[in-house]
């Protein structure tokens, strides 16, 4: 008999598939800078798949897209609904944050999932960085309003090696798990955001979780640690219903598994997938051709694949990069080892917090500055809304000496709150309306604005032409990329002589403007002989003029002036920037007075705002910057005369 293929097995629970190539599978190894048009030749592909859902948007996406893309969020999110109208489109929504760093008033948080749902999200998946279910209220109601599907999120986190503990045990995840599901979510996603879960921790977890509640459950897991297709496996023996891959291309690392050998693993079982691998073959094969222009993003500053570390540390991915970026940037990437040593002394103070967006950065960008500048001597903004209770209620109670240290002059009191973060958040969509007044267009530019004030203002200014679009936003081409390439060849070759820099003498006034014409391409120069008699005037020449010669181009840009030297004088003193950063906002103008310790200045580093005070008294002599400028290490931001 001849053999044949078998008929493929039809599975009795086959695992549904998030897909997150469109989202965090970027975000994790490209800084989310793949552009839209990159994404749209296979989108209509995608949506042909037979996916669960589509990851798309939320996270990091927003903020990157006005900040680092020039595009349109929302206009991102209406085109890929044109062209997926199948599969639902799924976000990562950061609660009471939305897509921010901050916990918005409930007015915006309505607005902005009610206008996400009319752009064409359908699946929300809500996360909060303490696992505070009062701060997923506002944002299930506005879902539950839309008829969209809730998505509550547990955010996996330990303070053990493995899954246990007084903190983060079983019988934690379970009691949220039961909490969320009373709260109307329609599903619930255990997001492993550091790769920390153990696969046998993963069967444990999804047995009990599967037990307690009758809503389906996800899996989320980043691969940083290299456990993640070994815990899904296990997930999958337990029963989980979904489980999170991107496309080869943009999987592994600190992303999630792939989805090609998921499949193949699970082919002719009772949970296959039942997706066609040569369509997902050929869809990454789309996006490793597209890869080139984002490798600039790419992390190859190791060898491995995984990182190791994490298992030890349990910081994520993202986080450690951001950690990495800072101490670059202010000189210091020898000490990362003593950040790492403060991180977990700082998270048992502050009620050990999840390790995820945006306590990440909160507590990570702290460590660095007790590290840098002394423990709490420089608190970020962040920090003291955190303690204050503007994030919510941490897993257990901070340590009250630093609660009460770090709340030491803040502006909101000095006594923490206990109710819901947001009820005492006054309304801000009409104030944001009326700030952007004369330059938004519609709700969907003052919701950007509402999230992002500084960068958000700076992105509807290039949209509408009130400012030019800076060069470091515009797209890479791949013809770009191969000019690059042929660049490192000649280089490796030896075919490129390094050129040696000389130093510009001043011009004097003998030099003489000539007219040059190469090509018919015109030119203005100057020509000065070098020990030459000095000319009183320069000579005046005039060049001939072809008949068919093109219009006189313009001349040269003329070189570039270096910022001048901030000179300080005696009883002066200079407040400098203590890390690279961009300016959000003076609170003084010159000639106020100020005593020492006043706040004098928002310096916005790593998207956490900085307090930068008055070290003397005196009066503010002069304001070196603008608002919106980026200012690197050490540069004068302003200067106080003693009086």
């Amino acid at each position: 008999m001849k053999e044949g293929k078998k008929p493929a097995k039809k599975a009795k629970k086959p695992v549904r598939i998030t897909d997150t190539t469109f989202r965090d599978g970027h975000q994790s190894l490209l800084a989310t800078r793949t552009r839209l048009d990159d994404l749209l030749p296979i989108a209509e592909k995608m949506d042909s798949v037979g996916f669960h859902s589509l990851e798309v948007w939320g996270g990091a996406t927003f903020d990157v897209c006005t900040r680092f893309l020039n595009e349109d969020p929302w206009e991102r999110l209406r085109t890929l609904k044109r062209y997926c109208k199948k599969t639902p489109l799924q976000m990562l929504l950061r609660g009471q944050n939305l897509v921010g760093y901050r916990n918005y008033a409930d007015d915006v948080v309505e607005a902005f999932v009610m206008t996400s749902a009319e752009c064409g999200m359908d699946i929300f998946r809500v996360f909060d960085a303490l696992n505070d279910e009062r701060n997923f209220e506002a944002s299930f109601k506005a879902i539950k309003k839309a008829r969209k599907h809730i998505q509550a999120t547990l955010c996996y986190s330990l303070t053990e090696r493995r899954l246990g503990g007084q903190v983060f045990n079983i019988d934690y995840y379970v009691k949220k798990a039961k909490r969320f599901e009373s709260m109307g979510a329609d599903s619930l996603c255990i997001k492993d955001m550091a790769g920390i879960l153990a696969p046998f921790d993963a069967y444990e977890l999804v047995s009990a979780l599967k037990k307690a509640v009758k809503i389906p459950i996800q899996l989320h897991c980043h691969y940083t640690s290299g456990m993640a297709s070994m815990t899904y496996m296990k997930a999958i023996e337990a029963g989980v219903d979904v489980v999170d891959t991107a496309l080869a291309p943009f999987a592994l690392r600190s992303s999630q598994p792939a989805i090609e050998p998921i499949v193949v693993t699970l082919e002719a079982t009772d949970r296959s997938t039942g997706l066609d691998l040569n369509l997902l073959f050929e869809l990454g094969e789309y996006m490793e051709s597209i890869c080139p222009k984002y490798r600039d993003f790419l992390d190859c500053s190791r060898m491995g694949v995984i990182d190791t570390g994490v298992l030890m540390h349990q910081i994520p991915g993202g986080m450690i990069s951001n950690l990495v970026g800072q101490l670059k940037e202010a000189g210091a990437l020898d000490r990362i080892h003593e950040v790492y040593e403060e991180l977990p002394r700082m998270r048992k103070e502050l009620g050990y917090p999840p390790l995820v967006t945006p306590t990440s950065q909160i507590v990570g960008i702290q460590a660095v500055q007790n590290v840098l500048f002394g423990r709490y001597k420089m608190i970020t903004g962040q920090i003291k809304d955190y303690a204050y209770g503007l994030y919510g209620k941490p897993p257990v109670p901070m340590d009250k000496k630093v609660q009460e240290m770090i709340l030491k002059g803040y502006e909101r009191g000095e006594k923490p709150i206990t109710c819901r973060a947001a009820d005492i958040l006054e309304p801000e969509l009409d104030k944001a309306k009326q700030e952007t007044k004369g330059i938004a267009k519609n709700l969907q530019d003052v919701l950007t604005y509402a999230m992002y004030p500084t960068t958000g203002l700076r992105f509807l200014k290039w949209k509408y032409g009130l400012e030019p679009v800076p060069d470091n936003v515009k797209p890479k081409t791949l013809e770009q990329v191969k000019k690059e390439d042929e660049l490192v060849a000649k280089a490796r070759a030896g075919k490129l002589v390094e050129k040696q820099e000389k130093a510009v003498p001043e011009k004097g006034a003998g030099a003489r403007a000539f007219n040059v014409f190469v090509d018919g391409e015109y030119y203005q120069v100057e020509v000065e002989e070098q020990g030459g008699m000095k000319i009183s005037a320069p000579v005046k020449v005039t060049a001939p003029q072809p008949a068919a010669a093109k219009p006189a181009a313009p001349s040269a840009a003329p070189a570039k002036k270096e910022t001048p030297a901030v000179t300080v004088g005696t009883g002066e003193t200079a407040i400098t920037a203590p890390m690279p950063g961009m300016i959000i906002e003076y609170k003084v103008k010159e000639g106020d007075t100020v005593k020492a310790g006043d706040v004098v200045l928002i310096l916005e580093a790593m998207k956490m705002q900085n307090s930068i005070t008055a070290p003397v008294s005196g009066v503010v002599k002069k304001i070196n910057a603008a608002p919106g400028a980026s200012v690197p290490k050490d540069s004068v931001l302003c200067i106080i005369e003693a009086k």
